[in-house]
């Protein structure tokens, strides 16, 4: 980290709780896991992208345990700082744990986190409001996931939710909101739609962020016509380490593997894409010239 930190890079740390999508045998004693419901997933999900399993079912929590789950995601906070990490992106999008609170298809419960949009995103909202307590809302993002379908997450009126929780957000002054676009309804592929974030984009007062299948064209339209302050790169940095050269150099770029995305591989993968070879020329050739400026410069300077 310091070596990226005197490049001038920094570090936020995504904190992230699978829930009800998450498996008996990565709980405690085997148990269920936990979630706002005891509703499972319906949809099937992959092992190792072969392997088809069946989600199992939750365990609706109590309103203790919630207390004591938004006390976890502070001390995870806490633990990130003294990691050496500059923020924290709290993960409420893709169907996880506060995303099943948020949507009205999932949340069955009749407490005060059920029912009405001010109960269901009650916990979401302690959770930002605990973690920005913690290490101070300039160093807090938020991930939310509008439209999308992620782990059966629907809700009946998505823009009133998403507006509701934008314009709360603002009340904690964190430091950016990073929205993934309608149009990656499913995790990996795009489809045509005309929903946008342009509502919440408004509405949101801080950093606003876009991801969706991005490349570097449409990203800086959006960026340029005003639809976001920043655009978030995955599939593309996972084949192309050096994308943001690529971007500058308008270089080719390598196509990912979507077979290698979640592997317990250490070699085949993330770790095993290319460096763009325009890229290594282009560097020689800007420390050649410098090195001939350098050189130049100390003979003047000799006679």
């Amino acid at each position: 980290m310091d070596v990226v930190h005197k490049k001038g890079g920094i570090f936020f740390c995504q904190l992230w709780h699978a829930d009800r999508a998450s498996d008996n045998c990565f709980q405690p004693d085997g148990q269920p896991p936990i979630s706002c419901t005891d509703k499972p997933i319906r949809a099937k999900t992959q092992i190792d992208g072969v392997t088809e399993a069946f989600f199992f079912a939750p365990r609706k929590l109590t309103t203790r345990e919630i207390t004591r789950v938004v006390d976890d995601f502070r001390k995870a906070a806490r633990n990130a700082m003294e990691a050496g990490f500059d923020g924290v992106e709290i993960h409420g999008a893709n169907g996880y744990l506060i995303d099943q609170f948020l949507n009205d298809q999932v949340n069955d419960r009749t407490d005060e986190y059920g029912g009405s949009l001010k109960n269901r995103c009650r916990f979401p909202l302690q959770i930002v409001e605990a973690v920005a307590d913690e290490i101070g809302a300039d160093r807090v993002g938020i991930r939310l996931s509008p439209f999308a379908d992620y782990n059966d997450c629907v809700d009946s009126n998505l823009e009133a939710l998403d507006l509701y929780m934008v314009r709360s957000l603002n009340k904690y002054g964190v430091l950016y909101c990073h929205m993934i676009e309608p149009r990656l309804i499913t995790q990996f592929d795009n489809r045509k739609t005309e929903d946008g974030l342009l509502l919440m984009r408004k509405a949101f007062e801080g950093t606003f962020i876009v991801a969706g299948g991005y490349g570097r064209k449409d990203g800086n339209e959006v960026v340029g016509n005003g639809g976001a302050d920043l655009v978030a790169f995955g599939r593309l940095f996972l084949a192309n380490p050096d994308l943001p050269r690529r971007f500058e150099l308008k270089a080719a770029l390598n196509e990912y593997d979507r077979n290698t995305f979640y592997t317990h591989d250490p070699v085949v993968g993330y770790t095993d894409f290319r460096f763009s070879k325009l890229i290594t020329e282009f560097q020689l050739y800007l420390y050649a010239n410098s090195m001939a400026v350098l050189f130049s410069h100390l003979y003047r300077l000799r006679t």
